[in-house]
This record gives structure tokens, C-alpha cells and sequence, in this order.
């Protein structure tokens, strides 16, 4: 089916393409440059702001439970990125390599999955970091007025706009200046961390976890009905319930936003030197080390204060913690920490964004113009641009809860295809050469399949209909644009073998 929606990019071909003068990405990574970046990426809105949101709204002191899931679930589908990253080394995660294994009209799904994820979760950070930057300049001349501060309570959110603006210009001038940046932010972020546990530890009452595993109840209030609840209770005419088994659940599916590192560490695979060995490495080792934050964190931070007593809207829980048992330089210190810190995760997810964006570029899916590099920086300048305008528009006037929910449901899409992906490529390509190989096909990526997509189910319904529309709109512009001028149209020229 050479013109049929499912014809698929040769392996071969897609490496080829990495090659082109015009639209190639310089290789500066190295694999700790990829752990920084996963860790950088992990350590923001997720422990700074989702963790209390998560545990007074839906599961209580057995956030933590919440947080091992996730990483379950974000660990099997690693197995399967840190496959397919080191046998198609280039640009596009998931959506190249779907492209590879399933076809067309599939990889052109999740590359427009990814384009919402990634350009949703840049101004869902952009926008912690305003709200973190108010608290540290709060009572001080500098104070930012409430009309410019948030688009909740004020006209629109002029610090998260400025920030995208700013970032704009870091990630055209050079992924390796934007590591650069990231190296020291996260190293300050981890240590911000690390006094959390810290400190924190000495301040915990054990009482506060009792009971660990809040029982369920109904939800406080019914304003939005249905489309507040989780998908799963819909289907299964389960009774509307937080807390409970429901409850932690529903709130991995909530922090599933702060596992989105390695995600991000796999559309970097092009500017990556050694690709092989780096990629596994740079996957596997920022997913552990942040589980094992997340976990120590949710423990200190509800052993600190009573999930009751969380407030689900307070945007910088973290700080509030320490300032509820009379450490407020703590909760300073917090607030400046993960300020810093915010700033690099919506760079990374900006970064992200791009690298999806040219890659589908470069197969004339999207206008080939926006593949083109800087011809001094290398970096993917008109996608770069492009895409800075509809982030600072979310940024500046959409609310963070509706930003987090939709990374998550297009994150754990993206898994889901990525595992099925291993699976098919093992039987149509068994000739490729694999430096890591998933162990146990196809447990594993069937097993990372069934957690996703349980975890999706338990995202609000509303979140669902959002994420349907802009799929819908994606299958528009695919059989209105993309599949006319799509470069599998072109004569095929011979292809090399890969040894």
C-alpha cells in the first residue's frame, strides 16, 4: 500500500534524512547531558505543585502509592523508548517511531498527540512558574499586581508569556547552551529537593498518615457532573468516590505529568552522540532517580501537614508545608528553588515540542519550510518560532489544572503506541541491530499497554473530549494536507542495508 494510509518510512530512509545538510541536527549530547535533561525536566510542576493538589484532592498521605505506580507505568514504557531510541536514533520520538513500525496516518496521530503534550505542558510550567515567582516576590516592591499575575484571578499571566518569549531565544541559539543552562538549574533544583527531604523529615507527624488510604467518599461538590469524574466510574457506572483504591489511581493518573522526562531525553536521540549506549543510559537513569524523590517527597510533605489540610488550589504546597509548621525560610528558600527550577522543565518541553514539530516537517507532513536548521546554531529555528506563539497564548491565558490533565492523556497515548511499537518492529525487522532489547516480549510491552491505558481511564471525561477534539482536528489537516504532499509520495530512490 505504497499511497495507503498505513505505508511506513523505511528505517533506513529515516536515518538517511538525518543526514541532509539543510535539516541536521548537530550531535552535542552526551549521556549525562540526557540524565540532566530527564531529571530537569521530572523535577518541576509535578513535586513543586501536583503533589499536594494530588493528595488533598484524591488520595491522601497514599500519594506516595500514586507516585510508584506512575513510575510502574513510566518504567515499562521506558523499556520500550530506550529500544526503539537506540535502533532509530533521530529526531520525533514516539511519532518516528510509529512511523517505522505501524504506518502513516499512526505516526502522524501521535506526532500531533505529541505537538498537543508537549505545547500544553511548556505553558502548564510556564505557568507554575508564575505562580511560584508570586510567592517569592510577594510583600516586596516588586510585588506583580494581580491583574497581570494569573489568568484565574487577573486579566491574563504576563511572567509565563515573558518567559516563553525568553526561551524562544535560548533554544534557537543551541541545544548545548540550553543543556549548559539546564546542568546548573537542575543541580539547584535537586539540592531544593534534597532539603525538602531533609529538613522535613524532623518535622513529620506520624499521625498525620493515619489512615494512609483515606477511605473513599463522595466528592465534596457535583459542580461539573460527570465531566469532572473520571472516565473509568462513566463506564462502569461505578459511584462518583475520591479516595480510596479509586483515589490513588486517579491521582497517579494526575502526577503522571511528572514523569514525562525520558520522553522528552528520547526526541534529543538525533543530537545525541552514541546513541546506543547513551540513550538507554540517559532513560533509565533520570526515570530512577526521580521516583525516588517523588516517593520521599509525597511521604515528608503529608507527614508535614494533614492532607485536610492542604489546600487543593494553593499553587506552591511545598512552601506552605514548611511555613504551616513555622519554618517560613524554608518555604522561601522552596519558593526561589523551584522558580529557578520551573524555568528549565518548559524550556525542556519546549525543546521537545520542536524536535517532534521538524521532524514531521521533514517529512512534509507539516509545510517542509518549517524543517529547515539555522545555518549557524543548527537548531530547528522556524518551528521554534512557529511554536512559541500558540504556548505564549495557553501560558498567559489558560489556567494550570486544565493544561496538566491533557499532557498526561496524550503522554500515556503516546506510550501505549511506543510499547505496541516494539512488538511489531521485533516481527517485521527482526534483521535490525538492537543494543538494548526489551526482555520478555511481549509481556512487557503488553504489560505497559494494560497500565496506561487503566491509567488514562482514570483521567476526568472532560479531559477525554478535549483530547478527542484535537484529534479530530489532527485527522483534518492529515487527509486535507499532509497525506497529499507527504515525502512517501516521492519516487523512492534504492536503500542501503543498516549492519
Amino acid at each position: 500500500m505504497s499511497n495507503g494510509i498505513f505505508r511506513t518510512k523505511s528505517i533506513e530512509q529515516t536515518l538517511r534524512d538525518t543526514e541532509e545538510p539543510e535539516h541536521q541536527l548537530k550531535k552535542n549530547l552526551g549521556a549525562l547531558d540526557l540524565i540532566v535533561f530527564g531529571v530537569g525536566v521530572c523535577i518541576g510542576a509535578g513535586i513543586f505543585v501536583l503533589t499536594g493538589q494530588a493528595a488533598a484532592s484524591n488520595a491522601g498521605p497514599a500519594i506516595s502509592i500514586s507516585f510508584l505506580i506512575a513510575g510502574l507505568g513510566c518504567a515499562l514504557a521506558a523499556l520500550c523508548y530506550a529500544e526503539l531510541a537506540s535502533t532509530v536514533p533521530a529526531a520525533g520520538s514516539a511519532y518516528t517511531y510509529t512511523f517505522a513500525t505501524m504506518g502513516e496516518l499512526l505516526a502522524w496521530i501521535i506526532g500531533w498527540d505529541l505537538i498537543l503534550e508537549f505545547t500544553v505542558g511548556a505553558a502548564a510550567l510556564a505557568t507554575s512558574f508564575s505562580q511560584y515567582l508570586g510567592v517569592v516576590l510577594s510583600g516586596t516592591p516588586f510585588e506583580i499586581p494581580e491583574a497581570i499575575a494569573t489568568a484565574e484571578k487577573g486579566y491574563l499571566n504576563l511572567p509565563a508569556g515573558l518567559l516563553v518569549i525568553g526561551l524562544t531565544i535560548v533554544l534557537i541559539t543551541g541545544i548545548k547552551l540550553s543543556s549548559h543552562i539546564n546542568q546548573v538549574v537542575t543541580a539547584i533544583k535537586v539540592l531544593v529537593v534534597l532539603a525538602v527531604i531533609v529538613v522535613g523529615v524532623f518535622f513529620i507527624n506520624v499521625a498525620n498518615w493515619s489512615p494512609f488510604v483515606p477511605p473513599a467518599e463522595a466528592p465534596a461538590e457535583a459542580s461539573g457532573g460527570a465531566l469532572h469524574l473520571p472516565l473509568v466510574q462513566s463506564l462502569f457506572n461505578l459511584d462518583p468516590s475520591v479516595y480510596g483504591v479509586g483515589g490513588i489511581f486517579a491521582a497517579a493518573a494526575m502526577v503522571f505529568f511528572a514523569f514525562i522526562g525520558f520522553d522528552v531525553v528520547a526526541t534529543t536521540a538525533e543530537e545525541t552522540r552514541n546513541p546506543q549506549r547513551n540513550m538507554p543510559i540517559g532513560i533509565f537513569g533520570s526515570l530512577a532517580i526521580v521516583t525516588v524523590l517523588y516517593i520521599a517527597v509525597s511521604l515528608v510533605i503529608t507527614g508535614m501537614q494533614s492532607y485536610e489540610d492542604i489546600d487543593p488550589a494553593d499553587g506552591a504546597p511545598l512552601a506552605t508545608a514548611f511555613d504551616a509548621v513555622g519554618l517560613p525560610v524554608m518555604g522561601n528558600l522552596i519558593a526561589i528553588g523551584a522558580c529557578i527550577g520551573l524555568i528549565v522543565v518548559c524550556m525542556i518541553l519546549f525543546l521537545g515540542q520542536t524536535r517532534v514539530g521538524f521532524a514531521m516537517a521533514r517529512d512534509h507532513l507539516l509545510p517542509i519550510g518549517l524543517a529547515k536548521t539555522h545555518p549557524r546554531f543548527g537548531t530547528p529555528y522556524r518551528f521554534t518560532l512557529l511554536a512559541a506563539v500558540p504556548i505564549t497564548i495557553l501560558a498567559t491565558f489558560v489556567p494550570l489544572s486544565t493544561l496538566a490533565e491533557l499532557v498526561n492523556i496524550g503522554t500515556l497515548a503516546a506510550f501505549i503506541l511506543v510499547s505496541i511499537g516494539v512488538m511489531v518492529l521485533r516481527r517485521t525487522r527482526p534483521d535490525l541491530e538492537r543494543s538494548f532489547r526489551v526482555p520478555w516480549v511481549p509481556v512487557i510491552p503488553i504489560a505497559a499497554v494494560v497500565v496506561c491505558f487503566y491509567l488514562m481511564l482514570n483521567l476526568a471525561l472532560e479531559t477525554w473530549i478535549r483530547f478527542i477534539i484535537w484529534l479530530a482536528i489532527g485527522f483534518i489537516v492529515y487527509f486535507a494536507y499532509s497525506r497529499q504532499h507527504s515525502r512517501l509520495n516521492t519516487p523512492a530512490t534504492p536503500e542501503p542495508t543498516i549492519k
